[in-house]
């Protein structure tokens, strides 16, 4: 999975282990909780590719930055593993490449991957450091296709859950436009329906889609139905189930569903009853911007 941040099976057992020893107790998730960013300048617009997107055939987990930049600790910390690309104690060379692992108050770790190594010897000796410390600059080490970028990842332990960073970061510039081009409703038959066309349709249960956006991507998408939320999914956390990262709305959705090809992105299960029908589509950015769409048909 190209760019993923993930690790093999021998690298989570090995990372695990440091991390259950050195984690103890820490407190309870707070939603005062806020980062610094983990580099300078980096306005809104400026990713790479943002979490929850399609990456690699999975979800993404992690807000991927778009410049090669020095990297700094987003809050005070205590270090849990440095990663090499090369360690020797690992059969398989690390997909993060090389990574500073971090654990901070409120059950929450931060994942610095990609890092060049020039600086890894100095965070070898670090066991403690304050927001801002210096990582170093961004390498190619990890499985990114040469982009010299930083992967940076939130992990809640508390909930189980990865963290949108953006949640929890200063929130600077401007978004990138969303659009809401190419909305299909897909029955269980797996026969669809463009509803920008379509003026009838049959009863029943069909999941919704818009046409993918190659960078641009929605903090939270609603679908309403004759006036009444059917779907919500919001992009503030994803979790795991059953091996698979999923974005949670009325069930939880792995990205076979979130991502049944390269073209489409889901947003949400909607049962049409007889009658007529009035659906509308909205999608807002983290700064709460919103892009809207109205389709209405008989639903026969």
């Amino acid at each position: 999975a190209s760019g993923q941040i993930f690790l093999t099976t021998v690298e989570r057992r090995s990372v695990m282990k440091k991390i259950l020893i050195a984690l103890g107790t820490l407190m309870a998730f707070s939603a005062l909780f806020a980062f610094n960013w983990p580099q300078n300048e980096i306005l809104s617009d400026s990713f790479y590719s943002y979490f929850g997107q399609l990456r690699g055939g999975t979800t993404g987990t992690s807000l991927i930055f778009s410049e090669s930049k020095n990297v700094k600790a987003a809050e005070d910390g205590r270090i849990l593993a440095i990663i090499s690309e090369h360690d020797e104690d690992e059969l398989f060379e690390s997909t993060l490449g090389n990574a500073a692992i971090l654990a901070h108050k409120d059950s929450l770790i931060t994942v610095y991957a990609n890092l060049d190594s020039e600086k890894l010897p100095e965070l070898y000796k670090m066991s403690v450091v304050k927001s801002g410390t210096s990582f170093g600059t961004t390498g190619t080490s990890s499985w990114q296709e040469g982009e010299g970028c930083l992967e940076f990842q939130v992990l809640d332990t508390k909930e189980r859950t990865y963290v949108n960073p953006r949640i929890l970061m200063p929130r600077i510039g401007k978004e990138l436009p969303l659009t809401i081009k190419n909305v299909v409703a897909v029955s269980k038959k797996g026969v669809s329906y463009d509803l920008g066309t379509i003026k009838s349709m049959p009863s029943g249960v069909y999941m919704l889609y818009r046409e993918k956006q190659d960078i641009a991507m929605p903090y939270k998408t609603i679908v309403y139905y004759n006036g009444a939320v059917a779907e919500a999914l919001t992009y503030d956390t994803l979790s795991e189930s059953n091996g698979r990262i999923c974005v949670s709305g009325k069930k939880n959705y792995d990205v076979s569903v979130m991502y049944p090809n390269n073209e489409q992105q889901f947003l949400g299960e909607v049962t049409f009853t007889k009658g007529k029908a009035q659906v509308t589509v909205v999608a807002s950015d983290i700064l709460g911007k919103e892009k809207q769409i109205v389709y209405t048909m008989d639903v026969r």
